[in-house]
């Protein structure tokens, strides 16, 4: 029975090693082909069967590495084979937008939001068309524009003092009438309050006045009795006699008993 893995060869009793000579080949012309295991970057539609190959279906494919950079990147083109066909389809990478571009052999299919991704300015296309406008535009209008524009903003801010100078000049004026009219204000309610005070003192005399006329046409005489004084109680008099004051017993308040006398 055979060895599994083959660790020993056979070699015949008239081998010579020797006669074995190294021979080169001839160098293959092109590019340099790699056989790679890929899967389908994008769906898309065979042109010569119309089979559809959906995106990430592996293939043995090859992978050639072009001249074609974008900046310093490599730029890759892969070769496959359809499914019911077998006619080559080849694709190569798109640094610039991160995506891949069908080449021949197959048509990719409609994607929306590539579509939207594809209208949408680029940053290189953006730097292009900003140089453009720079190399386009013309320096003396340019500065014509910028005088332009520096003497309107002189005459707005000129107006705009102006209109400031007016406003606050209006404002110190309306301020002094405002304050006239309201020292004249508090003249007159001064005045008014006076007058007020002065007619309800003429109202009271008027009326005190007629009161008293009225007093002496009935001639009523009103005497008033001078109250009488309280009649305080007569004091007695005085005496000069001596008096013997009793002498208070503190024993019976200590509870201490006074002996009898013996005789």
């Amino acid at each position: 029975m055979s060895e599994r893995k083959v660790l020993t060869k056979y070699y015949p009793p008239d081998f010579d090693p020797s006669l074995l000579g190294r021979t080169k080949g001839p160098k293959r012309e092109g590019p340099k082909l790699q056989p790679v295991r890929l899967m389908a970057p994008f769906s898309m539609k065979c042109t010569a069967c119309g089979e559809y190959i959906y995106k990430g279906r592996k293939f043995n494919g090859r992978k050639e590495i072009t001249d074609e950079r974008y900046y310093a990147i490599t730029i890759f083109r892969f070769y496959i084979r359809c499914t019911r066909c077998s006619a080559e389809i080849t694709f190569k990478t798109d640094p610039r937008n991160m995506d891949y571009t069908c080449e021949r052999g197959a048509k990719r299919n409609f994607e929306p939001w590539r579509e939207a991704k594809l209208a949408e300015e680029t940053e290189e296309e953006r730097l292009d068309r900003i140089q453009r406008e720079e190399e386009e535009r013309d320096p003396m209008k340019e500065l014509e524009a910028k005088t332009h524009d520096a003497k309107t903003e002189m005459a707005v801010a000129d107006a705009l003092d102006e209109i400031r100078t007016r406003n606050a000049r209006l404002q110190r004026a309306e301020g002094q009438e405002r304050g006239e009219q309201n020292v004249r204000e508090r003249i007159e309610e001064e005045r008014e309050r006076q007058d007020r005070e002065d007619a309800e003192a003429a109202k009271k005399a008027f009326d005190r006045a007629a009161m008293m006329d009225d007093i002496e046409v009935d001639g009523l005489d009103v005497e008033e009795e001078p109250p009488q004084a309280e009649q305080k109680p007569a004091m007695p008099p005085p005496s000069f006699t001596r008096t013997v004051k009793k002498k208070k017993d503190f024993g019976a308040t200590l509870g201490i008993k006074k002996k009898a006398p013996l005789v």
